[in-house]
């Protein structure tokens, strides 16, 4: 089946690796399902305590003897100061009590400990490891790769991926501008970085010396053969998991997603702090030409308003993370997909070979 390296590295019959989709849509059953129908499941950890994450590699562990990747965010050093939270705070101030929620949230930390959650990792013997964001620092490395885990680091320009190649990883995922949800820029300017799919790849493969996972707008069989024939080893896919039965994607949010054309995409900077890519609705609308502290200050600072926006079943208030491939089948499993995108690349297979026939020699 389209035999590459990086499915080799990843022990994968099918070479189609399940985006971690922080927030909701990431559940054990979505990541195992992909596993064991032959791809790679992911669990995405960035959100979850240190002992939660433990609790569930551990459930995932049991549900699925395949392999499977866990996903955490690289902290950035964050400066903001407390005259930008309280202007945060008060900008947020309306749509709070619109939600019935006090005028300020209670935090005790913008983000979990990543230290205990990268520990948790290495504790639990996670086969495979993917980060955002960043690099990792060398004793972090060190203790992976001494643990036996492969490393998937995410780069959406050559140079991210330059550096991560650096750093020792062993996988790269070249996210292109269609992805949805946080965009994972970090050496340039995001806006600089909105990089198509089908640019980027190519020059990743270009540049670096290892495996690459292409990410972004990547929803069936045909992308998935594309980014293969640009180099790829695998195609991540994460809205096209969005509305299976596994997923955690909320009511409003999959009603968000089902009912998307492609024009009602768009990119936000300023309700999480951080560009990401959702279906367009209110709250970027009310928060678009504000000046906002960076991530994660802001996406704290908004947590807790998304969240009981989604309770309240309020989708013009949430964060409706997607990718630019909507709109996708709302009425299969992640089985059925993973089943799809098999006998599609047998056909494409086919074809090309046919294809191959015909060509003078």
């Amino acid at each position: 089946m389209w035999p590459t390296e990086a499915a080799r590295i990843l022990h994968l019959d099918v070479p189609v690796v399940q985006a971690p989709m922080g927030g909701g849509p990431s559940t054990v059953g979505l990541a195992a399902a992909v596993s064991n129908a032959g791809g790679l499941g992911s669990l995405a950890g960035g959100y979850l305590a240190p002992e939660r994450l433990r609790a569930e590699i551990r459930r995932l562990r049991a549900a699925t003897a395949g392999p499977f990747a866990v996903n955490l965010f690289v902290p950035t050093l964050l400066q903001v100061t407390s005259d930008e939270v309280t202007a945060a705070v008060r900008l947020l101030e309306p749509l709070r009590a619109e939600l019935g929620l006090a005028p300020c949230p209670e935090l005790t930390a913008w983000s979990e400990d990543f230290d205990a959650q990268l520990a948790v990792i290495v504790e639990e013997q996670v086969p495979i490891f993917s980060f955002a964001f960043g690099t990792l620092s060398p004793p972090d490395m060190d203790q992976l790769q001494d643990a036996g885990i492969v490393t998937i680091g995410t780069a959406t320009n050559v140079q991210e991926a330059r550096a991560l190649v650096d750093s020792g990883v062993d996988i790269v995922c070249a996210q292109g501008a269609e992805a949805g949800g946080h965009h994972g820029s970090w050496l340039a300017p995001a806006d600089e970085s909105l990089i198509g799919t089908v640019a980027l790849v190519p020059q990743v493969c270009d540049a670096v010396d290892v495996p690459v996972i292409a990410a972004g707008g990547i929803t069936d069989g045909r992308g998935v053969a594309a980014v293969l024939c640009l180099g790829a080893g695998a195609a991540q896919m994460g809205t096209a998991f969005m509305l299976t039965p596994e997923a955690g994607t909320s009511a409003p949010h999959r009603e968000a997603i089902g009912r998307a054309a492609a024009t009602d995409i768009a990119v936000t900077s300023t309700v999480t702090g951080r560009l990401a890519r959702g279906v367009r609705n209110r709250l970027m609308a009310e928060l678009r030409d504000s000046t906002v502290p960076p991530y994660p200050a802001m996406n704290a600072l908004t947590s807790e308003l998304r969240r009981t926006a989604s309770a309240q079943s309020r989708a013009d208030l949430m964060s409706l993370w997607c990718g630019q491939g909507v709109p996708v089948p709302g009425d299969l499993s992640a089985t059925d997909i993973i089943h799809s995108i098999v006998e599609s690349l047998a056909d494409i297979a086919a074809e090309l070979d046919r294809a191959a026939q015909t060509l003078p020699r």
